[in-house]
């Protein structure tokens, strides 16, 4: 599913949609995690996603196997430095799951993001919940119930992709400067406040902040 590349400290691989789910898949993704976490430069992790799953593909999968990969991809979507995903063309299955999770999206021109297909319905993975709470009920009821194609313009605009070029080296070189000023932890604890607060209240969430805020003054202040 994956193949890897690592220059210059960044970590840098290719997934392959067209595979189905596998635990070699989890296996895969693992290894990623392990590295970023062993690992600890400051440069994004950048994945590059397309591919949709053949008709078929869940026929042999344990909601097991499900449950290992739906942890792994949290495992990458809580990592210690900032992840990119990078889409082209149709983009289902792992690809689509993985892309949900990154932190910075980008998109080239021809990229459709399409829920899997099993069972004469769409796969009700995680995915669905990540579509959900990244671009509300409304924008993706379509999708998640008829399997309509998300077009790359369309994703924009819901805020599933942050970017639409057809030159991604240019704003991945931006964004590895940009990451490369970052702290991988804190960029972590700054990812879990956003995470958190689409589900908790401001008197709930002032306790975690003021923790945070403490933290950075105890980084920067005359004894740092």
């Amino acid at each position: 599913m994956v193949m890897r590349g690592e220059t210059d400290g960044e970590l840098m691989l290719r997934l392959d949609g067209t595979r189905p789910l596998s635990a070699q898949s989890i296996e895969e993704m693992g290894d990623l995690c392990d590295r970023a976490e062993d690992h600890r430069e400051s440069g994004p992790v950048t994945i590059h996603v397309t591919g949709v799953p053949p008709a078929g593909w869940a026929t042999e999968l344990t909601v097991g196997v499900v449950s290992k990969w739906e942890r792994v991809v949290r495992r990458f979507e809580r990592l210690g430095r900032l992840t990119v995903a990078v889409a082209s063309g149709d983009c289902a299955g792992t690809a689509l799951d993985v892309l949900l999770a990154a932190d910075v999206r980008i998109a080239a021109p021809d990229t459709r993001l399409l829920p899997s297909w099993a069972g004469g319905a769409t796969w009700p993975g995680m995915t669905v919940h990540r579509l959900t709470q990244q671009a509300g009920s409304a924008g993706i009821r379509r999708a998640v119930l008829l399997g309509a194609p998300i077009e790359a313009d369309r994703a924009l605009a819901l805020n599933l992709v942050d970017e639409v070029t057809d030159d991604p080296a240019t704003t991945l070189a931006a964004l590895a400067e940009a990451a490369g000023a970052v702290d991988g932890t804190e960029t972590a604890i700054r990812r879990q406040l956003i995470f958190e607060a689409g589900s908790t209240t401001f008197e709930d969430a002032l306790g975690r902040h003021l923790a945070a805020c403490d933290r950075t003054l105890r980084r920067t202040g005359p004894s740092a």
